[in-house]
């Protein structure tokens, strides 16, 4: 079941007619990342501690979706790559995002709801109960929390859960694929084994955080959200979701402009960088002699 899962969110992505720019036959993602964490998960109670009470649990959406307890299941969670064409075109903008990157954040962003739906009715199909949380009535978000803007399920954390990646300085999450992508997930009683977490820490993938080198992302932020204390939310909202779509989101015909300058011409733009712990870390797993 769990091949048959990556299938279906490989085949739903790949090729389809609306993973594609308006302009041209780029597609928004590349081959999208799979990971499954375990619904009774603890770390899901511990998010309620780490990112905030509203913070729903898999079981409290679930009762709240179907009346019923959720005594086993599955938090299904993928990561949708951002494209290289796509990832290029926003690497040497400084101040907005470019026209290719606020389309993907606009229209692939639909793209991965219609994902989203997409499980859910093949999960119904396979005879099993699913909701996406994102798209439940119990998705709330709250512009102001003490950790600042927040939301009843994060997608990120979910990934992180399904060991899809860890975090970094700028607060995304940096996978297999890098930091430039989309995520999202679904949640079933239908069981499937775990993914491996690799617990190195939560912010492991980090160069930063794991050596104390890079902090590139701080130079690219326009607005001096990330520094090297970490991620201002709401400096880095306002921008992002009150300056850029006044700025260009007509000229860009598109609602929801993102930015991502901090996810491209970084190192961990397409995947996660060796830094010398890692390069290190990799030899001595082969044997390598440094003597």
């Amino acid at each position: 079941m769990e091949e048959q899962l990556r299938a279906v969110i490989d085949d739903f992505v790949i090729g389809n007619p609306a993973n594609r720019l308006p302009v041209g036959s780029n597609p928004f993602f590349d081959a999208p990342l799979a990971g499954f964490a375990s619904a009774n998960d603890p770390l899901f109670t511990d998010y309620k501690e780490i990112i905030g009470d509203f913070h729903l649990t898999p079981a409290e959406l679930f009762n709240g979706e179907f009346n019923d307890q959720l005594h086993s299941g599955t938090v299904i969670s993928w990561i949708l790559p951002v494209a290289e064409p796509v990832r290029r075109s926003n690497r040497y903008e400084n101040e907005h995002p470019s026209r290719e990157w606020a389309q993907t954040r606009s229209f692939g962003e639909a793209l991965n709801c219609d994902l989203r739906r997409h499980l859910v009715d093949w999960l119904k199909a396979q005879g099993h109960r699913a909701l996406a949380p994102q798209l439940s009535g119990l998705w709330k978000e709250f512009p102001e929390t003490p950790k600042g803007r927040a939301s009843s399920w994060s997608e990120r954390h979910s990934a992180y859960a399904a060991g899809l990646g860890t975090f970094s300085l700028n607060d995304a999450l940096i996978t297999a694929k890098g930091i430039a992508h989309r995520c999202g997930s679904v949640i079933t009683d239908l069981v499937i084994e775990p993914s491996k977490r690799d617990d190195k820490g939560h912010a492991w993938n980090c160069l930063y955080y794991r050596e104390g080198s890079c902090g590139a992302c701080i130079g690219r932020c326009p607005v001096g959200a990330i520094s090297f204390s970490g991620h201002d939310k709401n400096r880095c909202c306002e921008y992002v979701y009150n300056t850029l779509p006044a700025a260009v989101a007509e000229k860009y015909g598109v609602k929801a402009t993102g930015c991502g300058l901090c996810q491209t011409r970084v190192p961990c733009e397409s995947c996660i960088p060796r830094g010398q712990r890692l390069r290190l870390d990799l030899e001595s797993e082969q044997g390598v002699n440094h003597g």
